[in-house]
C-alpha cells in the first residue's frame, strides 16, 4: 500500500507533465493576431494609395500639361514592374539569409518566386503573405519617387531599364542592409520606415539622373511652372493620408507604438507645412499652395526613419529642421550648383531623408521624449551609427546610379529628343494627350 502514493504519482506525472510540454510547444508557434492582420492589410492599401493615386497626381500636377501622362504612366508602370520583380527575386534578396560574409549586403535565393509561401506561414503575428504584401508597397514607391527628378525628358524605355536596375543593384541591397540583417543592423541604426531604404536611396538616385540628363529645354531661362496645382495639392494630401499606413504599418502590428508612430507622422508633416508656408512668406511676401504642400511632404519624409522611437518633441524638431533645410537645397542650393531636379527629388527625398536620418539617433533619446535607446548607446553613439549608414546609402546609390545611368545612355540613350520635349512626351511617346485642346 504504501507504493501506491507514489504509482499514482507516476501516473499523474506521466498525464500531466506531457500535457504541460504539449501547451508549451503550442505557445512556442507562432499565431496570426487578426487585429494586427486587419491593421497590416489597411495599412498596405494606404502605402499603395500613396503611389496611386497620391504620388501620381502630385507629380501630374506639378509638370507642364504636356507632360502629365507621361508622369502618370511612369507610376503605373513601375506598380506592376516592381510588383513582379518583388515576387520573382525582391523579395529573397531582400529577406532571407545570404550566403557568408555577402548577408551583410544582400539577402539569396531561398525565397524565389515566393515558392515558400502558403496561406499557414506567419511573420510575427501576421500572416507572411500580408508582410510580402506590405514590403512590396514600399519597392512600388521608391523608385516612383526617383521620376521626378528627370520628368519631362526621359525616354519611357530608358526610364524602365534604369529604374529596374537600380531597383536590383541599389534597393535591395540597401533594404537588407537595413531590414533584412544586414551592415545597418549589426550597426543597431534606427529607421523604422525607410529614411536610408526609401528616401535617401531615391533622392541620390534623382540627383544623378538629373545631373547627368541635363537641364530640360529653356531651363531657367524660361518660366516653368505647374499646369494644374489642384491637382497636386490633392495628390500631396493623399500622400500625407496614406504616411500613416508608411510609417504606423511599420510597426507590423496594431499596437502602441504604431499609434505613437502615426501621431509623430502628423506632427511633423504639420510642423514643416508651417514652417515652409512661413519662410516663403517672410522672403517673398506672400505664402504659395506650392509651398506647403512641398514643406508637407518634407515633414512626411523626414519623421519617416525616427517615426517609430520619435515622441512628439522630436517629431517637431524634425518637421521644422526639415522644411528650413529642404526649403534651402529646393530654392538655394539647386541654383546655385545648376542642377534641374524637375520635382525637387533631391532637395525633398534626399535632403529631407538625411536630415531624418540623422536626428534619429538624438529624437529616440529618452530625454528628448523618445523610447530610448539600447542600453549602453549614448545618444552621440547612436548619432554616428545613422551618420554612417546616410554616408553608406549615398555612396552605394551614387555609384549604381552613375554607372547604371551611364549604361542605358550608350545602348539605348536616355534622352528623347529636343523637338519630342518641345512638343511634349505625351503625344510623342504615349500617342495620347491630358488634355483636349
Amino acid at each position: 500500500m504504501k507504493s501506491l502514493p507514489k504509482f499514482l504519482t507516476g501516473v499523474v506525472a506521466g498525464m500531466v507533465f506531457p500535457s504541460l510540454a504539449s501547451a508549451q510547444d503550442l505557445d512556442s508557434i507562432p499565431t496570426i493576431n487578426t487585429g494586427d492582420t486587419a491593421w497590416m492589410i489597411v495599412a498596405c492599401a494606404l502605402v499603395l494609395f500613396m503611389t496611386l493615386p497620391g504620388l501620381a497626381l502630385f507629380y501630374g500636377g506639378l509638370v507642364r500639361a504636356k507632360n502629365v501622362l507621361s508622369v502618370l504612366m511612369h507610376c503605373m508602370a513601375m506598380a506592376a514592374v516592381m510588383s513582379l520583380l518583388w515576387m520573382a527575386f525582391g523579395y529573397s534578396l531582400a529577406f532571407s539569409e545570404g550566403p557568408g560574409a555577402l548577408n551583410r549586403f544582400i539577402g539569396g535565393g531561398e525565397f524565389l518566386f515566393l515558392k515558400h509561401m502558403n496561406v499557414d506561414l506567419v511573420n510575427g503575428t501576421i500572416p507572411e503573405a500580408v508582410f510580402v504584401m506590405f514590403q512590396m508597397t514600399f519597392i512600388i514607391i521608391t523608385p516612383a519617387l526617383v521620376v521626378g527628378a528627370f520628368a519631362e525628358r526621359m525616354k519611357f524605355s530608358a526610364m524602365l531599364v534604369f529604374l529596374i536596375l537600380w531597383t536590383v543593384f541599389s534597393y535591395l541591397p540597401i533594404c537588407h542592409m537595413a531590414w533584412g540583417g544586414g551592415l545597418f543592423h549589426e550597426w543597431g541604426v534606427l529607421d523604422f520606415a525607410g529614411g536610408t531604404v526609401v528616401h535617401i536611396n531615391a533622392g541620390i538616385a534623382g540627383l544623378v539622373s538629373c545631373i547627368l540628363l541635363g537641364k530640360r529645354t529653356g531651363y531657367p531661362s524660361d518660366p516653368i511652372k505647374p499646369h494644374n496645382l489642384p491637382l497636386a495639392v490633392v495628390g500631396g494630401s493623399m500622400l500625407w493620408v496614406g504616411w500613416f499606413g508608411f510609417n504606423g504599418g511599420s510597426e507590423l502590428a496594431a499596437d502602441g507604438v504604431a499609434g505613437m508612430a502615426v501621431l509623430v507622422t502628423h506632427l511633423a508633416t504639420a510642423t514643416a507645412a508651417l514652417t515652409w508656408m512661413l519662410i516663403e512668406w517672410f522672403n517673398h511676401g506672400k505664402p504659395s499652395v506650392l509651398g506647403i504642400i512641398t514643406g508637407a511632404v518634407a515633414g512626411l519624409v523626414a519623421i519617416t526613419p525616427a517615426s517609430g522611437t520619435a515622441g512628439p518633441l522630436g517629431a517637431v524638431l524634425i518637421g521644422f529642421c526639415s522644411a528650413a533645410v529642404c526649403y534651402y537645397s529646393a530654392t538655394k542650393l539647386k541654383k546655385k550648383l545648376g542642377y534641374d531636379d524637375s520635382l525637387d527629388v533631391f532637395g525633398v527625398h534626399g535632403v529631407g531623408g538625411i536630415i531624418g536620418a540623422i536626428l534619429t539617433g538624438l529624437c529616440a533619446a529618452t530625454f528628448m521624449g523618445g523610447i530610448g535607446l539600447e542600453e549602453g548607446v549614448g545618444a552621440g553613439a547612436q548619432v554616428w551609427a545613422q551618420t554612417l549608414s546616410v554616408i553608406v546609402t549615398i555612396l552605394w546609390s551614387g555609384v549604381v546610379s552613375f554607372v547604371v545611368l551611364k549604361l542605358v545612355d550608350l545602348t539605348i540613350g536616355l534622352r528623347v529628343s529636343e523637338d519630342v520635349e518641345v512638343a511634349g512626351l505625351d503625344l510623342h511617346l504615349h500617342d495620347e494627350q491630358g488634355y483636349e485642346i
